[in-house]
């Protein structure tokens, strides 16, 4: 009969930031397992269940005793087979015993085709197996290749020593009503577990695989589901925070949820004094130490009152608070005392110290870096139009936090402490916000810089990440990037298209590279960096929703600047729209294959020596949009310019059908590529059409 299967290890406290992979995989082991072996139905779910003490899983619709098969086995080649005079050789003999058919005859062999010679087949029914049998296998391998963080030997009270994540006490197995009889890690099966270790009055005994849950819950005080727990957690901290608004991460949340069994949410309060701090700084002492959800007003400004999550569920939960909020405070006070102790000394006066801080080897201390992020920033502030010595004094001061004992103790605080710090030094607002901001953007979809001096130094930051790391030979590999130059390259480009700065990168790369004039371990990587970000532009774009040949014709020309970079592939999308696209984009394709083969540069049109009416017809529809087309192009109507061009069709079909480009008269011939080489710049200001033909 089809029933629920019910498995769980009942374990010693799980690793928290290892349970939910543990569960899954836990899960999707047996569920493999019974899959290949022919025990579930196709629409069987399978629900995993894990806990600080427990992986479980649930599987809807499973055999008792996998399906009869009928098999059609090869048993030898005929001419191995039989002997020279026909009859079974002692290797078929052999064979068929090891199959476990001896008493077979050659007429009871199939003989047909195998490829080029023929072969002895065999086909019979093989009985299904038991479920114990098959599962006791699937449970083994789904064991053997849980992603356990570290492996843990234990020995059980009969001395047997076993291998895994924590030691397991019991091992529960159901079939619908019965027990599955399983022997694993020194234990045997049976359909009793364990509840919570307080709130439950002992062991619980599952009647029947489909109760399994509920019956943990409601007697055992355990929410099985990691997904449910979860779930209960969430709308707790928001029904506790009231008005106000709960900084609840979601690594936050997997962490406490795999840490409780019967989670309840209560409310502890800090002294106000505490809030002279960074909140920050608090929130991430609250969060990253203890595990608490802080709690800020609608405006962001944090609160004295903090929520816990407990797995002690109580009517007199004062002891709970008392001992969370007595907790807290030395966490919190020793935020304050480095946070007083740090504006003791200005970031300006630790910057000799970086000077004893390694970068790299082959480049430099940071001190020595610092000076060409100063350099790069003051350039780019240049070209943009801003102030230069803001910005290459918020260079200067952007990692002098590194060297306080606030990210010293809390390495995620860095940029954000500089900030308060300049700030409470009296830097420039600009300065001060710099050091934050030159970290922007950390990872996908994370804000840009606001300010020109953070913008300046935080594109000067990751010039020279980028540029210097790859200018000593460790440019990414396949997936390693061990300094993280892809997201360094991303966030340039982010900062370039989205904030539409117009910066050369030719003069971007020259720049960063002159910085590292005189390194003998520096090789100047500005032409492979170029082409890495421009591989990595294309995707930036595709995430855009435009097409992969919208995304070419424009990147395909390596533009200098990408402040306009997302109008011409809007102005490419609306001509591709057009019906005449194809054709011109077609025609487009052919002038630049018969420009290449062309000999020399092509000279300008004389126009006395257009004598075909095709030719002379689309000279004349090109004079007459031309104007037109400069004008949009000028004025970054890159859509009006590409719609102009689509009028010019016609004329393209025509000379193409009509006009031999390569005449045998030598001056016709370089005058109607001169006439091509006119019309391809035409085409090809906003982009190469070219790329969207099929």
């Amino acid at each position: 009969m089809n029933q629920t299967l019910l498995v769980e290890l009942f374990t010693e406290e799980l690793p928290p930031k290892a349970l939910a992979k543990l569960g899954e995989a836990f899960a999707a082991g047996i569920v493999n397992g019974l899959k290949s072996r022919d025990f579930l139905e196709n629409d069987s779910v399978a629900t995993s269940y894990a806990s600080p003490r427990r992986l479980a899983v649930s599987i809807s619709k499973v055999r008792a005793t996998s399906p009869d098969k009928l098999l059609r086995e090869k048993v030898l080649p005929v001419s191995v087979a039989l002997d020279a005079s026909g009859n079974a050789s002692a290797p078929l003999a052999k064979k068929l015993a090891a199959l476990g058919f001896p008493d077979l005859q050659i007429s009871d062999l199939e003989r047909a085709v195998d490829g080029k010679a023929e072969s002895f087949f065999y086909s019979h029914t093989a009985p299904g197996t038991l479920l114990a049998a098959s599962l006791q296998i699937a449970l083994e391998e789904s064991i053997s290749k849980l992603p356990i963080p570290k492996v843990m030997s234990y020995q059980r009270p009969d001395g047997e020593t076993v291998h895994f994540v924590r030691p397991v006490h019991r091992i529960l197995s159901l079939h619908g009503n019965d027990i599955v009889p399983l022997a694993l890690l020194g234990l045997t099966s049976n359909r009793l577990t364990l509840g919570h270790r307080f709130l439950s009055a002992g062991e619980v005994s599952i009647t029947h695989a489909d109760d399994y849950a509920t019956a943990l819950a409601s007697q055992g005080k355990v929410i099985a589901s990691v997904t449910e727990r979860k779930e209960k957690i969430r709308s707790a901290l928001l029904a506790q925070a009231g008005d106000d608004l709960v900084l609840m991460p979601e690594s936050l949340l997997d962490e406490v949820t795999a840490l409780v069994e019967w989670p309840v949410v209560y409310e502890c309060h800090f002294e106000q004094e505490f809030l002279a701090v960074p909140q920050e700084c608090l929130i991430l002492t609250m969060q990253t130490n203890q595990k608490y959800f802080a709690l800020t007003d609608a405006a962001g400004k944090l609160r004295s009152r903090f929520l816990i999550v407990s797995n002690l569920e109580t009517a007199t939960p004062q002891h709970i608070i008392q001992g969370n909020e007595r907790v807290v405070r030395p966490r919190l006070s020793d935020a304050k005392f480095f946070f007083e102790q740090d504006k003791k000394k200005s970031l300006a006066e630790r910057l000799p110290m970086l000077a004893n801080v390694v970068y790299h080897n082959k480049l430099g201390n940071q001190a020595e870096r610092m000076q060409r992020v100063k350099t790069l920033a003051g350039k780019i502030a240049q070209a943009l139009g801003s102030d230069v010595a803001l910005a290459e004094r918020g260079a200067m001061l952007a990692k002098a936090d590194l060297l306080t004992d606030m990210v010293g103790e809390f390495p995620e605080l860095q940029g954000i402490m500089g900030t308060y710090y300049a700030q409470h030094d009296g830097e420039h607002a600009e300065v001060a916000a710099a050091a934050s901001e030159h970290y922007q953007p950390r990872f996908a979809g994370d804000a840009l810089p606001a300010t020109a001096t953070g913008t300046a130094v935080a594109l000067a930051d990751k010039l020279e990440t980028l540029v210097g790391i790859w200018g000593i030979g460790l440019q990414p590999t396949g997936d390693k990037d061990p300094f993280a130059l892809r997201r360094h390259a991303l966030g340039i480009l982010r900062m370039l298209v989205e904030k539409r700065l117009s910066l050369s990168l030719n003069q971007l790369m020259t720049d960063a590279a002159g910085v590292f004039a005189g390194n003998s371990n520096f090789k100047n990587p500005s032409a492979d960096v170029l082409t890495f970000m421009f591989d990595r532009l294309r995707g930036q774009l595709r995430d855009k929703d435009f097409s992969q040949h919208e995304v070419e014709a424009v990147v395909a020309q390596h533009p200098d600047t990408l402040n306009n970079i997302v109008e011409r592939l809007q102005a490419v999308q609306a001509f591709a729209a057009l019906p005449e696209s194809a054709s011109l984009a077609a025609a487009n394709k052919r002038i630049t294959n018969i420009l290449k083969k062309a000999e020399g540069a092509p000279g300008k049109i004389d126009a006395k020596l257009l004598q075909e009416a095709a030719e002379l017809g689309l000279y004349k529809a090109m004079l007459d949009i031309k104007p037109q087309v400069d004008a949009a192009f000028s004025q970054g109507d890159f859509t009006g310019a590409l719609k102009t061009l689509a009028a010019l069709r016609g004329e393209v079909d025509t000379f193409f059908n009509d006009v031999m480009v390569n005449a045998d008269d030598l001056a016709l011939r370089n005058n109607r590529l001169a006439l091509l080489a006119e019309l391809h710049g035409m085409l090809n200001q906003v982009a190469d059409i070219s790329k969207l033909a099929a």
